[in-house]
């Protein structure tokens, strides 16, 4: 039997052996195996992260796509921009990785790809509907079992990174699947690397593997100091998200890693489109247009950000929770292992500390993202509502995901989570005042509403 609020906007995810288990595993097999059958395809790569869970799931959901006729190759351990490298890479119809990304050890998922594409929102809930019904292809597909693709993938990102000089770096794995990548890349260049949590151990023993988290980068940023190296670089549980700290061991969003990465890329790449997601600062906005680019706001969420570069054809976008896509120079997806050395690329372009590379921006006060609780089937009703509050009243409103309400000296964002039952919020304005004022006035709303 499978629960079907398992089946998220952009993966599967959910508790082991409460919300999912060996059988869920077998079904989505069978049901994404015959989701590509339907559609005329049928090879496919797996891999999994290192969770206690995973190695026995991911068995599972081979066993699944074998008996629907797909032919499997077997990564084994890796990171997911591997899994994505490996679709380009071995011409392959699709992948699908087990891992939860940057969630505790105690949960589970799988993300599933068609091509370069993710399987998401209602094609995600195709495959759900082809197990509820029990519609299922048969077949006896073929196995490649162990295949190891590790070292072609870190020949190919090496290949594509050039350092002017060595760079001194601190590299936090948060024990998840880059740890084993990025300092092997660095080293190849002749960066000075400490490695720290590097060993995939999926119980995440140090802490918490989500480095968009000030506290999860606490030991990081300490050790960034004491050592008087340039940068740290934090990688979430499964590689597809990147957190930075500058040489003061001060922690950098998103939005911030992002501009660095714009500024860099719009040198060579004057008039292009870059995106941002909506919870990133005015201020990136403005400096991707100064520095002769067109930025383009759009939705949260990786699976929405890559079909809109394929889309339109963008080179360079990012999102406040650290998902990085370059097509410029790389192959278009999230991968924080590119991401972290293109960074570290930048950083030997010039000898000034990385904590002034946005130091000529204006200051701004602004809030991380802020959660605050709200059913799944709830959250979206009260976005709408607060959203038509602020448009009836006479606000500049963007509504493309939730609702960014801009004042002249600030903006707030209320939006439904995609992953859980929370409505996220995030301010930012030209004094602490300002924020709290905005805050204030957006909070009361949604009071009205929950």
């Amino acid at each position: 039997m499978i629960k079907p609020h398992v089946f998220r906007q952009y993966d599967i995810r959910g508790i082991v052996d409460k919300e999912i288990n060996a059988e869920t595993y077998y079904l989505i097999g069978k049901g994404f195996g015959s989701y590509l059958r339907d559609k005329g395809f049928k090879t496919v790569v797996v891999g999994g992260d290192a969770r206690p869970s995973t190695a026995g799931l991911k068995e599972q959901l081979i066993k699944g796509l074998l008996e629907t006729g797909c032919d499997v190759t077997d990564l084994g351990l890796v990171a997911t921009p591997v899994l994505y490298y490996s679709i380009w890479r071995l011409k392959v119809d699709a992948g699908a990785m087990v891992t939860a990304s940057h969630n505790p050890s105690e949960y589970n998922g799988c993300k599933l790809n068609l091509g370069p594409a993710s399987v998401y929102a209602q094609e995600l809930q195709k495959v759900l509907g082809i197990i509820q019904k029990g519609e299922f292809y048969e077949g006896e597909g073929q196995l490649i079992d162990n295949y190891d693709i590790n070292e072609d993938y870190i020949d190919y990102v090496s290949s594509h990174i050039k350092l002017q000089r060595p760079v001194k770096v601190i590299v936090d794995g948060g024990n998840g699947m880059g740890g084993p990548y990025l300092p092997e890349i660095l080293a190849r260049h002749g960066c000075e690397v400490i490695e720290m949590y590097c060993d995939p151990d999926g119980t995440f023993p140090n802490h918490h593997p989500d480095p968009t988290i000030e506290k999860n980068m606490r030991d990081l940023s300490r050790d960034v100091v004491e050592a008087e190296y340039e940068l740290g670089i934090g990688l979430d549980g499964d590689a597809d998200r990147i957190g930075v700290v500058d040489e003061k061991g001060k922690m950098l969003y998103g939005d911030q890693i992002l501009n660095i990465f714009t500024r860099d890329y719009l040198k060579d790449n004057p008039g292009k489109t870059v995106i941002a997601d909506v919870k990133c600062s005015k201020n990136l906005f403005d400096d991707i247009k100064a520095h002769g680019g067109v930025p383009m706001m759009y939705k949260t969420g990786h699976a929405n950000i890559k079909m809109k570069m394929q889309e339109i054809g963008v080179e360079c976008a990012g999102e406040m929770s650290g998902h990085m896509f370059f097509k410029d120079k790389y192959l278009g997806f999230d991968d924080a292992i590119y991401a972290g050395a293109r960074l570290a690329e930048i950083v030997s372009k010039t000898d000034a500390p990385v904590s002034t590379y946005l130091s000529d921006q204006p200051k701004m006060f602004v809030t991380p993202e802020i959660h605050i609780p709200c059913e799944d089937k709830r959250k979206h009703d009260v976005v709408h509502k607060v959203c038509d509050e602020f448009k009836a009243e006479g606000y500049d409103v963007t509504d493309i995901d939730g609702a960014r309400i801009t004042f002249a000296d600030g903006w707030g964002l209320i939006r439904a989570s995609n992953t859980t039952p929370v409505l996220v919020t995030r301010y930012e304005a030209v004094s602490q005042e300002r924020v709290e004022e905005i805050k204030k006035l957006i909070e009361e709303k949604v009071n009205k509403w929950l």
